[in-house]
């Protein structure tokens, strides 16, 4: 799960939030990641096993509600944290019958920002 193959803000799947949202190993995730934890903490944080962990994580990434960021060591190899991406999600019927979903972010500091740069561009090497 790529930082950048994440969708925009505004390209937000209402399918993909509504599956997500449904999925109960889901919410758990979400629940937990209120602060970024790693993999391994969410395996024994929501009693989730590995692979199936990296399947919702995806789904999660799928639909912009979870953040990925990789922290680069001097010494070499890296972390990966994940952290809920959104305050509010918002699903609503338009006046053409349509139904629509917005997904309300944080704001962020150009240190997160400048981090989830990094982030990205560590995945391209």
């Amino acid at each position: 799960m790529a930082e950048e193959s994440a969708p925009a803000p505004d390209d937000t799947s209402l399918t993909a939030v509504l599956e997500a949202l449904n999925d109960p190993d889901c919410r758990a995730i979400l629940q937990e990641t209120a602060e970024p934890m790693t993999a391994t903490e969410l395996i024994d944080a929501c009693d989730i096993p590995k692979s199936t962990l990296y399947r919702k994580l995806d789904r999660l990434g799928s639909a912009a509600l979870l953040r990925e960021r990789d922290t680069i060591h001097p010494e070499g190899g890296r972390t990966t944290t994940y952290a809920r991406d959104f305050d509010n999600v918002l699903i609503a019927i338009e006046d053409d019958d349509s139904f629509s979903v917005a997904v309300d972010r944080p704001s962020r500091s150009a240190d997160e920002r400048l981090a989830d740069i990094w982030s990205a561009m560590g995945d391209e090497l």
